[in-house]
């Protein structure tokens, strides 16, 4: 991931209301939440809330499917690896063994299917 991308990424996440949208999307993956759905999740208005999702698209973090007369925002998981592997890439040096920490709490998301 491009550094000014990962910085973009980070600074939507800055944010109280965006990272709990986010994580709230990460966890509903890969059906994702109408917006409708997310702005009863965050009791703000809905456009507050766009503003929020807007700053979050423009990160390539979250963006937005029509089905029928709904919008489904999705949390673009390809976005969040790329964060997550640029953050860690040169992790510990190169000692693998003090990231295995690191990698046994991701690997939870395989055998529970929650991140």
């Amino acid at each position: 991931m491009d550094p000014n991308l990962a910085l973009k990424a980070l600074a939507a996440l800055a944010h109280p209301t965006r990272l709990d949208a986010f994580r709230l999307l990460v966890r509903h993956e890969p059906d994702g939440l109408s917006t409708g759905a997310l702005v009863e999740a965050s009791g703000l208005s809905q456009s507050t809330l766009s503003t929020h999702l807007a700053v979050l698209a423009k990160a390539g973090l979250v963006s937005a499917d029509k089905r029928g007369r709904h919008q489904i925002q999705r949390a673009n998981i390809n976005t969040l690896r790329g964060l997550m592997i640029f953050l860690a890439k040169d992790c510990c040096q190169g000692r693998a063994e003090l990231c295995e920490p690191l990698l046994a709490d991701l690997t939870c998301c395989r055998r529970t299917g929650r991140p």
